[in-house]
């Protein structure tokens, strides 16, 4: 099972950087980092995510280590089409990086290297949503050309509509 990288690491000789498909052994890897990420553990949800996006076509989890044992790095996508009108293009939902081995350019290797994936499935297109808070990676979609695109995320409670599904409405 991959390890992910220790936090004394402060260097990736990326010349040795591998970017590869994730395998099952690398998931509790993959749920280390993103815990030391985000500070929140969450194993179960990784284990979903490597059974959603590890297994099927068209939905790609990858992940970079240093060709040892030490995991550096994971992006997760997929093809999604015709959502409200959209031509199918490539989606990034998550992206992680060890905080000790940033500016090494392992995110840029996992972002080309999901294009690539996203390119081959027939996309020419790949989009991403982040927090508008999010600066970091902000500035990292856009150090890679991402840009705003044509729609709009909208949101609400769902509790604000909870138990209207029954009730007429007057509009039509």
């Amino acid at each position: 099972m991959a390890k992910t990288a220790p936090a004394q690491r402060n260097s990736a000789d990326t010349a040795t950087l591998a970017v590869r498909t994730a395998k099952g052994s690398d998931v509790g890897a993959v749920a280390d980092l993103d815990a030391r990420i985000t500070g929140i553990a969450k194993l179960a949800y990784w284990e979903d995510m490597f059974e959603r996006y590890g297994k099927r076509s068209n939905r790609y989890f990858l992940v970079a280590d240093d060709c040892g044992d030490c995991l550096l790095g994971f992006i997760l996508g997929e093809v999604r089409a015709w959502e409200f009108g959209s031509p199918p293009s490539g989606w990034i939902f998550a992206l992680g990086v060890d905080p000790d081995c940033r500016l090494r350019k392992i995110g840029s290797r996992l972002f080309a290297a999901m294009c690539d994936c996203l390119a081959e499935s027939g996309v020419d297109t790949v989009r991403t949503m982040l927090a508008r808070d999010d600066g970091l990676n902000m500035a990292f979609f856009r150090s890679q050309g991402m840009m705003g695109g044509p729609f709009i995320q909208l949101e609400m409670p769902v509790a604000a509509k909870r138990g209207r599904g029954t009730e007429a409405d007057s509009t039509g």
